[in-house]
């Protein structure tokens, strides 16, 4: 995670940004921290980013990399404002004890566009990663790679559109995808969670599961309905703050999977 010390809405990325409307550093802060106990508070370590002066949207700690078995993709960002925050990651990667780590060569957001499955990983492309990242991925992390196409500029990142749940279960927002997608979805994943349009514009989809608890914003009730019925134990927060930037729960967690 990295803490939102720099967090505004200077310039518009995303159909949710406006830098016309007045954002708050310190509830920003403190929705964050408040999220950041919660991951803590259910027994899970959390390993903090420094945050780079002039860089807001780095608080969107899942953009930076893919992490899987020990392996790290670093993001290559579409737009020039969130450029530099790759080398932050490059760098603090680097420090650590990775077995591969190195920057994507075509256009690639991070975990903001591929979820690990625990088998494969989904990719997302669109609005904001390169078709191309997904065989670089695949190539990288020698996993297969299955590739989803978002139609709605809402829902630019597949993290704000597909959450994974667990043991092969996921939720998300059919909308947001192609037909050809959709399809693809609903054929791999038959017993997936649904969101309607409600759930989803409070980026609902946007959160982030451990196995049995699942935090996602407070303000997705019926998803909170859903997983409690399937058995999952919903944890709300509040980052209202954070989605006038276009994120939420996930954007602000990045998992580092070990071998």
């Amino acid at each position: 995670m990295c803490r939102p010390t720099h967090f505004d809405v200077t310039y518009s990325i995303n159909p949710w940004m406006d830098p016309g409307r007045p954002t708050s550093a310190e509830a920003g802060l403190g929705q964050w921290k408040r999220l950041h106990d919660v991951f803590v508070g259910l027994g899970h370590e959390v390993e903090l980013i420094d945050p780079v002066p002039g860089l807001p949207d780095m608080v969107f700690a899942a953009n930076g990399a893919t992490v899987v078995d020990g392996k790290v993709l670093v993001a290559r960002f579409r737009h020039p404002q969130r450029t530099d925050e790759a080398q932050a990651y490059l760098d603090w990667f680097g420090r650590g004890d990775w077995s591969e780590v190195r920057q994507a060569e075509y256009v690639n957001e991070g975990e903001g566009d591929f979820l690990f499955t625990g088998e494969e990983i989904l990719a997302g492309t669109g609005f904001r990663s390169d078709r191309r990242a997904h065989d670089e991925a695949r190539e990288f992390f020698g996993r297969p790679v299955v590739s989803l196409t978002l139609v709605d500029p809402r829902w630019y990142h597949l993290d704000t559109a597909l959450a994974v749940l667990g043991d092969g279960h996921v939720m998300y927002y059919p909308p947001a995808f192609s037909a050809q997608s959709r399809a693809l979805l609903a054929e791999r994943f038959p017993d997936a969670v649904l969101a309607d349009e409600a759930d989803a514009a409070v980026f609902g989809l946007n959160a982030l599961s451990d196995g049995r608890n699942v935090v996602l914003p407070r303000q997705a009730v019926g998803l909170a309905a859903h997983l409690r019925e399937r058995g999952y134990t919903p944890v709300g927060a509040d980052l209202t703050e954070m989605l006038k930037a276009g994120g939420s729960v996930k954007c602000c967690t990045l998992e580092l999977r070990t071998r």
